[in-house]
């Protein structure tokens, strides 16, 4: 045998399946048959791993990629609400019917119906619940019909940042940006902008609008019925409107009992008041009429007046979201437009009369205290006629700015050309085309209305029958200089148009808006305290309030000035031009006015309590063009007596009802007492008959003063011999023969015998104004007699 070892037989491992532990492992058996598509514990547990890796990569991507957008544009596009002063609903503009408010400005009531309608939990779960979002999709997909899982955060996300349309981009946004906004936001704001945001049917944008639109409230006055009811809407906002759709009112109701069943639930509403509630039906559906009527004059009217006052600018009124509470009180508002149509509207024949089709109104309202604006009329309708008619300043406004002639000379202490202080009792010449004195811009001579010649006549007078001639001088005697700043300090802007020097300023060539001139009487009828007017009473924006600038008062003119104005004024309404205003039924001052070629009729008066001025227009309403009204409402000519001064006398008293009467407290200039009109005898002959008397000659150099007042307060004759050595050539005055007969001087038409002074005695009335007077010519300044006797029909002023 040979000492080389041998080859061992190879032994099996124990462990091995032939043999012990330390053998070789068996290879596993391959799997057969069925068991081949079976997956491992380890396939699924792999699987399972690496897809929450892959969730959660695609979570960390998703969450780091998406942004919080800005809002989309119809999110944030609100209209702007105008109220009235007391809070009444006036009109809404924009497109979008929304009215943002804070959550204290929404109910508790109808937050938690909101909440048990839409997401119980709101307060205590997190921005996105994936359980409802599975459920949701489940029941979508096996035809329960679309459902939304989406929380509140949800919801608000989606009518806030994006879009409505159902996609699954949309939806994972939505997804990523709630989980943020929740992280950065609190719940509060997060449920106030979802209640904003979210619609509510009847084109309701938001809680505040759907409140006013179903039931004509605040969203703060929804108890938890009402509340109820809106959150209901959510679900189906047209199909549950039980007015539109009285035939779904059982699913709505159905709707509602489950809201409150929820607040009954989350112990928002005890179930006492649960038991004793009944369906709140909502008010029926309003047509929309926009801007229509006056509203849309006002709306554009405040808008201007926010952005010129420099409160708003026009981007973010445009924008919306603001609630403006104007100082326009409705009670009023109606009346001016009643008064318009009763006085005027209604009296129109545009089918059968072509002038008829020119008639526009326009008319503004001012307390004299505070200076707000509390009624205006712009035109019969905003849609039909789109020019406001209170603010629009291309109309001349006649003899309504003669007062602000008057009120100058006293403020400035003016005289005559001859050194006369122009009080109410001063006699001027009122001959028809006579030329100015003392003004060097050259040859100027207006005309009275229909030519007509007055003669020696008193400011109080001349005030009462609107004359020019007097008027003219009187300016110049001022300076045209200071009447035009009188008129500013009253009230009139700087920038007016056709606010110009020279003796035509008086004739009311200026162009100013009946606002304007409202501002500028109510100065008047505050004793010459003057406050730029308001329109707006409070301003708020997303419930924010915004400081309106501070209104400040000053004494324009010395109450002297404005109190023997007003004087003068309330002559006018007793026995001028405007007695049609005493059918107000109170202590009323005020002035007529015409424009040229009577293209526009004004009357501009007041009580101690309210300011007004109403004036008739006349445009055409294709070109535009400015036309005469001569033979509207079937008239020969509309003056400030007529249309206008009656539309003043309904207003006022309708305004004014139930206010008592109070009388103007009036503290006069030195030598302005109060005058009073003599008793007018009957005339006995025509005006055309009475004729100057011989002897009418020029008397000796005296004082004038005394002749002219005795004349003048008793109405009558006086003895020639008397008073005849008075007058002289500068004063325009004439005096009589020395004992001379009591029609030495000639004889007034309608107002008795002149005094030997050439001054007329007593008053004129009737289509006579003062008939004949006789006399010579006077200087600048003065009066002059006239030997005219035309008896005009009636006046322009």
């Amino acid at each position: 045998m040979s000492d080389e070892p041998q080859p061992q037989a190879h032994q099996p491992n124990e462990g091995g399946p032939g043999g012990g532990p330390g053998g070789d492992k068996a290879k596993r058996p391959k799997r057969t048959g069925w068991r081949r598509v079976i997956p491992t514990w380890r396939m699924v547990l792999g699987t399972f791993v690496t897809g929450l890796l892959l969730l959660g990569g695609l979570f960390f991507l998703g969450y780091s990629l998406v942004k919080i957008p800005p809002a989309n544009a119809l999110a944030i596009k609100q209209s702007n609400v105008f109220l009235y002063a007391d809070g009444t609903q006036l009109a809404r503009d924009g497109e979008v019917n929304r009215e943002n408010v804070t959550l204290a400005q929404i109910s508790k009531d109808a937050q938690h119906a909101v909440l048990a309608a839409e997401d119980r939990d709101f307060y205590s779960e997190s921005a996105v619940d994936p359980k409802a979002m599975v459920r949701a999709a489940w029941n979508t997909a096996t035809g329960k019909g679309k459902q939304s899982g989406s929380t509140i955060t949800q919801q608000y996300v989606k009518n806030y940042y994006l879009a409505q349309e159902q996609t699954l981009t949309r939806k994972a946004k939505e997804f990523f940006i709630a989980i943020k906004l929740d992280r950065e936001t609190s719940k509060d704001e997060i449920l106030q902008g979802y209640l904003n945001t979210s619609y509510f049917g009847r084109n309701a944008y938001g809680i505040q609008a759907a409140a006013q639109a179903y039931y004509g409230v605040d969203a703060t006055e929804l108890d938890a019925a009402k509340g109820a009811y809106l959150a209901a809407l959510l679900n189906a906002p047209s199909e549950y409107d039980v007015v539109a759709h009285p035939e779904n009112r059982k699913f709505a109701e159905a709707r509602w009992n489950y809201v409150l069943d929820g607040m009954v639930k989350e112990n928002w509403l005890s179930e006492s008041e649960r038991a004793g509630m009944k369906f709140p039906m909502p008010k029926e559906t309003t047509v929309s009429t926009g801007l229509s009527g006056q509203r849309g004059y006002i709306v554009r009217i405040v808008k201007d007046y926010l952005i010129k006052n420099d409160i708003v600018d026009e981007a973010s009124l445009d924008a919306g979201g603001y609630r403006i509470t104007t100082t326009l009180e409705k009670p009023k508002q109606d009346a001016f437009v009643k008064a318009v149509d009763d006085q005027l509207m209604s009296k129109l024949d545009p089918e059968n009369n072509k002038v008829d089709t020119y008639v526009r109104a326009g008319g503004a309202a001012v307390d004299p205290r505070t200076g707000k604006v509390v009624a205006m009329y712009n035109g019969i309708d905003y849609v039909k006629q789109y020019t406001p008619n209170a603010t629009r300043r291309d109309f001349q406004v006649g003899s309504t700015f003669k007062p602000f002639v008057f009120t100058s000379a006293v403020e400035n202490g003016s005289t005559t050309q001859d050194g006369r202080p122009i009080t109410p009792n001063t006699i001027y010449d009122g001959t028809s085309e006579r030329p100015v004195h003392g003004w060097d811009g050259g040859y100027y001579a207006p005309e009275n209305e229909d030519h007509y010649d007055y003669g020696p006549i008193t400011v109080r007078e001349a005030t009462d029958k609107s004359v020019n001639s007097v008027y003219a001088q009187m300016a110049v005697d001022v300076g045209s200089d200071k009447v035009k700043q009188t008129a500013i300090d009253l009230g009139l802007p700087a920038d007016t148009p056709e606010l110009h020097t020279g003796p035509s300023i008086a004739l009311g060539t200026a162009t100013a808006s009946v606002l304007d001139m409202a501002e500028a009487y109510a100065t008047l009828a505050n004793h010459g305290e003057h406050g730029t007017y308001t329109m707006i009473e409070e301003l708020t924006k997303d419930g924010v309030e915004i400081q309106l600038p501070q209104r400040t008062t000053r004494q324009a003119i010395s109450r002297a000035a404005a109190d023997t104005t007003t004087s003068v004024l309330q002559s006018v309404v007793e026995n001028g031009t405007a007695t049609a205003a005493q059918a107000a039924g109170r202590p009323a001052a005020g002035k007529t006015g015409t424009a040229e070629e009577d293209t526009a009729a004004w009357f501009a008066g007041y009580t101690p309590d309210l300011a007004t001025v109403v004036a008739v227009m006349g445009q055409d309403p294709v070109t535009a063009d400015h036309k005469p009204l001569y033979g509207a409402l079937g008239l020969d000519r509309i003056n400030g007596g007529g249309a206008p001064a009656d539309i003043w006398a309904q207003f006022t008293k309708d305004a004014l009802e139930g206010t008592p009467a109070t009388e103007f407290n009036l503290e006069l200039q030195n030598g302005a007492e109060d005058w009073v009109y003599p008793e007018v005898p009957p005339a006995t002959e025509s005006p055309e008959t009475d004729a100057p008397t011989d002897g009418a000659t020029p008397g000796e150099t005296g004082d004038t003063e005394e002749g002219r007042t005795e004349g003048q307060t008793e109405g009558g004759t006086t003895d020639g011999g008397t008073t005849g050595d008075t007058g002289t050539p500068d004063d325009g005055t004439t005096g009589g023969t020395t004992g001379g007969t009591p029609t030495d001087g000639g004889t007034t038409g309608d107002g008795g015998t002149t005094t030997d002074g050439g001054t007329t005695g007593g008053t004129t009335t009737g289509g006579a104004d003062g008939g004949t007077t006789g006399g010579t010519p006077g200087g600048p300044g003065g009066p002059a007699g006239s030997t005219t006797g035309i008896t005009p029909t009636s006046r322009r002023e």
